[in-house]
């Protein structure tokens, strides 16, 4: 397998410039296609080179697998644009990755984080039957008042049980005034009301993304895997998300989910990264198969 370096164009969603986005693709002969949306300020690489890895063994697997920078980074000309305008770049990708593998039928999109959250995003806005399946690792719904909750509720009360937190408190290395005052912070965050989002059709934005993720779930026919990782605080403010609202929770449990009990948020150990790729190139050949 030679891998390829490919540029290929996308209309900015923000200036309505045409930027030149940069991809690699690992080819193989399968007719489901890998495609890694990058999340994050980060490129095609990935923490701990994952995405390198992952594509990789996918081809090693026949399936072929695509991996790009969107606009604004690593090498892909333009500004960065938040995860939530990244809808072009995703379909730009795609159509690309169809272009270059002209046997393909189908694709199944992977996110890490806010990469995962970008692709339910693309999704609402533009759907596309080719997309079969979605692997979400660790998806991304940061909002204030959740955030404070998943803080408080896993953060705090855990470090009272840590050796090394009793540890700094009685040795004084331990900031108590500036720490008491992050509790208080987010202690008031967690029982302010939430912000109410209408159920609207307009762009999604700061406020409505959670709201938008959801809708373009619920809609999809593509398969969806959920990866999540036990010790992470943005995997936590997502699955108390599907333990407190019902829409969210049918939505995980109709998914195929794995958690991975002692991975951090970037699994970045060589046994989590294995587990990851095994779960991902299983699920795509799954898709394959039907």
């Amino acid at each position: 397998m030679t891998e390829q370096a490919i540029q290929f164009q996308s209309l900015s969603q923000t200036t309505q410039q045409q930027q030149t986005l940069v991809g690699i693709l690992s080819p193989a002969a399968g007719s489901t296609g890998l495609l890694i949306v990058v999340g994050g300020p980060q490129y095609r690489i990935g923490s701990h080179r994952q995405f390198v890895k992952i594509c990789r063994a996918a081809a090693a697997q026949n399936i072929p697998a695509f991996r790009f920078d969107v606009s604004g980074m690593g090498d892909s000309s333009g500004e960065p644009t938040p995860f939530y305008q990244q809808s072009a770049d995703i379909h730009a990708a795609i159509n690309q990755f169809f272009s270059l593998q002209p046997q393909l039928t189908s694709v199944v999109l992977w996110g890490l984080c806010d990469g995962a959250s970008a692709i339910l995003l693309a999704l609402r806005q533009q759907p596309d039957p080719r997309v079969t399946g979605l692997v979400l690792l660790n998806p991304w719904v940061r909002q204030q008042q959740s955030y404070a909750k998943t803080m408080v509720k896993h953060y705090y009360l855990k470090r009272l049980t840590n050796k090394e937190f009793w540890q700094k408190l009685f040795s004084g290395n331990f900031k108590v005034l500036q720490s008491v005052k992050s509790l208080w912070q987010n202690l008031q965050q967690a029982n302010s009301k939430a912000v109410s989002v209408s159920n609207t059709p307009e762009a999604s934005n700061e406020q409505n993304y959670v709201l938008h993720m959801q809708q373009s779930w619920s809609k999809l026919q593509a398969k969806v895997c959920v990866i999540t990782s036990g010790e992470d605080l943005t995997a936590q403010e997502f699955l108390d998300l599907c333990q407190q609202q019902p829409e969210w929770q049918q939505l995980l449990q109709q998914a195929e989910h794995h958690h991975l009990p002692g991975a951090n948020h970037t699994f970045s150990t060589e046994a989590w990264r294995q587990q990851v790729q095994q779960i991902s190139c299983t699920f795509v050949l799954n898709q394959t198969k039907v």
